[in-house]
């Protein structure tokens, strides 16, 4: 999926999802669905790898910031290489995923012994606000079309549930629209 910049409040939103889990990141991260990799200039290079499917991204993230790991796809031997990983951030990444448990179990095996994930996700009582603001172009379209179901704390606690993993902090942002969730093993 490509970066997705193109709605009017977009950015705004990049912004308010990167400052909700900054204070969360520490240590070695890997930011899952990195894009151009925004969130790098908050993590040292030695501390960073960031991972995007999206070629173009890819290619800026690494423009911009010579100095970080950016790796196109998910190459399980080069994430394994540059692990175990302190945080594995993933903003906005779960509710485009078919799989999730399978991503969260994937997550957990990548994780140091004491690593956390920190992600964020569309809150369901999001789900008209954005397609109607995809519509106008308040909101990347492109985002809105790619979106699966979006779920709520009870869903993900379920699908951590599977992957041996549990919530340790949880909280709602941008007027309740948006989750952040910080994640350990069990």
């Amino acid at each position: 999926m490509p970066d997705q910049v193109s709605g009017i409040l977009s950015p705004f939103l990049r912004r308010r999802r990167m400052a909700n889990a900054q204070r969360y990141v520490r240590g070695k991260t890997l930011d899952y669905g990195c894009g151009v990799g925004m969130f790098s200039k908050f993590v040292p290079a030695s501390q960073y790898v960031g991972i995007d499917s999206d070629p173009h991204s890819i290619s800026v993230a690494r423009s911009d910031n010579p100095d970080h790991i950016f790796l196109l796809n998910e190459d399980d031997a080069q994430l394994k290489q540059y692990g175990p990983y302190d945080t594995i951030l993933a903003l906005a990444v779960i509710e485009h995923i078919p799989d999730r448990s399978g991503l969260l179990y994937h997550f957990k095996g990548l994780l140091s012994s004491s690593g956390t994930i920190v992600l964020t996700t569309p809150h369901p009582v999001s789900q008209t606000a954005h397609l109607m603001g995809s519509r106008i172009r308040l909101f990347s379209k492109e985002a809105e079309d790619e979106h699966g179901e979006l779920i709520d704390r009870n869903q993900m606690e379920l699908l951590l549930t599977k992957a041996e993993l549990k919530i340790e902090i949880y909280k709602k942002f941008l007027f309740g629209m948006n989750q952040l969730f910080v994640i350990r093993s069990m």
